[in-house]
C-alpha cells in the first residue's frame, strides 16, 4: 500500500478546485452538484461547504445514482429497483458532476445519460479528486485534484472520514 493523498492533501485538493469552480463559473447561483455514490456526493458537499466558507454562497449537492444508466449491466434483471434521480430540473443549469476517481469513463458515461433524464442543462462539467487514466470513453474531467498514473492492475482506493472513518488516497 502506497499513500498518495493525506488527510491535509485532500483539504487543498478540496480548497483548489473550489476556487477553480469559482474561477471557472460566472453564475454561482446556477452552479448543481451531482455527487455519484459513493464518496463522490460526500466529494460535492465537501466542495459546495468550501466554496461557502469562500463566497458565502451555498451550491446545492444532490446524491446521484448511476447504477441503472451503467453500460456494464448484462441484462434489465440487473436494474436496481430502488434507485431515484433526485427531484431537480438541471435546465439551462451549470452542473457539475462530482467523482471519487475517475479510471475508465464509464461511470462518468452513464452520469451524462442519468443528466439527460433530469433535463437539459447549459453545461455539464467534471470533478474528480484523482484522475488515474486509462480511458475507454473520449471523457476528461475539468477539475482534478491529483493525476495519478496506474497499471491497470493497480487499485487505487480513496477513503473519506463520512464513509470510511479517515482521509486518504493510496495504491494497493
Amino acid at each position: 500500500m502506497k499513500v498518495i493523498l493525506n488527510d491535509q492533501e485532500i483539504k487543498r485538493v478540496v480548497t483548489r478546485i473550489s476556487h477553480e469552480i469559482l474561477e471557472r463559473n460566472e453564475r454561482y447561483d446556477n452552479i448543481v452538484f451531482l455527487g455519484i455514490v459513493t464518496r463522490g456526493y460526500e466529494l460535492a458537499t465537501r466542495l459546495s461547504n468550501r466554496i461557502s466558507e469562500i463566497e458565502n454562497i451555498k451550491i446545492p449537492v444532490y446524491r446521484l445514482d448511476v447504477r441503472n444508466f451503467r453500460d456494464d449491466l448484462k441484462s434489465l434483471e440487473e436494474r436496481v429497483e430502488e434507485i431515484n434521480l433526485p427531484e431537480i430540473s438541471v435546465d439551462e443549469k451549470n452542473v457539475i458532476i462530482v467523482d471519487d476517481v475517475v479510471y475508465t469513463g464509464r461511470t462518468t458515461r452513464a452520469a451524462l445519460d442519468a443528466i439527460v433524464e433530469l433535463g437539459r442543462p447549459s453545461m455539464v462539467q467534471l470533478a474528480a479528486l484523482v484522475d488515474r487514466g486509462h480511458r475507454e470513453f473520449p471523457i476528461r474531467p475539468d477539475y482534478v485534484g491529483k493525476n495519478i498514473p496506474t497499471s491497470r492492475d493497480e487499485q487505487v482506493v480513496l477513503n473519506l472520514e463520512e464513509v470510511d472513518g479517515c482521509d486518504q488516497v493510496y495504491i494497493d
